[in-house]
């Protein structure tokens, strides 16, 4: 039973992470204008993600634009991008897979030694989503930081900072990650193992001569 709850309670952490992946590499907030400094030089804030930039206007109004070109974007766009892909491909399988392998589904294999180790596999699945989608997060955040600091004649209040779409993300991957170990940790005890080769002990059927 603890080894059921103790599964269910990973699959549900990677669930969690893999939709946050997904709500993370689809929103545009990557990276947002910096109101640091003396004054707001603009009443527009600025907006740019994965896939789309947007701008909101202090009237509420938002307009957002499509990258054009892949080929155009810079390096570490396309590198995110391409790992943020990755990893909803492999949580994707992972979710399958998990479901077929958890002891309190009755889908694929009946032999609970095939199951703990299928339920593994998908563990295994959902800790490589989590480390693909830190990477990507990782990865925008570092050269955003670089942006940041390096000497420029832009004022500070007109650079860009962290957006709320990176903090999604590590909370994306550590939930990912965490709920891919528990499902690790589902891997069959010796024991258990030794179970089905185990006889129990014949009655004794000798007949006492007097």
């Amino acid at each position: 039973m603890a080894g059921g709850a103790r599964e269910l309670a990973g699959y549900l952490a990677a669930l969690a992470g893999w939709v946050a992946a997904l709500a993370a590499a689809v929103l545009p907030q990557w990276r947002q204008s910096s109101y640091a400094g003396d004054a707001i030089i603009t009443a527009v804030g600025l907006h740019e993600g994965l896939w789309m930039s947007c701008a909101a206007q202090s009237t509420g109004q938002v307009q957002c634009r499509l990258h054009d070109s892949l080929l155009s974007l810079e390096v570490h766009i396309q590198t995110s991008r391409a790992l943020m892909v990755i990893s909803l491909l492999l949580g994707f399988f992972g979710i399958i897979v998990s479901v077929v392998g958890m002891k309190c589904t009755k889908v694929g294999e009946e032999d609970p030694v095939t199951k703990s180790r299928i339920a593994v596999a998908g563990g295994v699945l959902f800790i490589l989503s989590g480390l693909c989608t830190l990477a990507a997060v990782s990865l925008y955040a570092t050269q955003v930081t670089y942006e940041f600091f390096r000497e420029s004649t832009i004022p500070i209040n007109a650079r860009y900072e962290f957006g709320s779409a990176l903090f999604v993300g590590w909370g994306a991957a550590s939930l990912s990650m965490l709920g891919g170990s528990l499902l690790c940790c589902s891997c069959p005890a010796k024991e258990h193992r030794g179970q089905q080769y185990h006889r129990p002990p014949q009655p004794s059927t000798a007949r006492e001569y007097v």
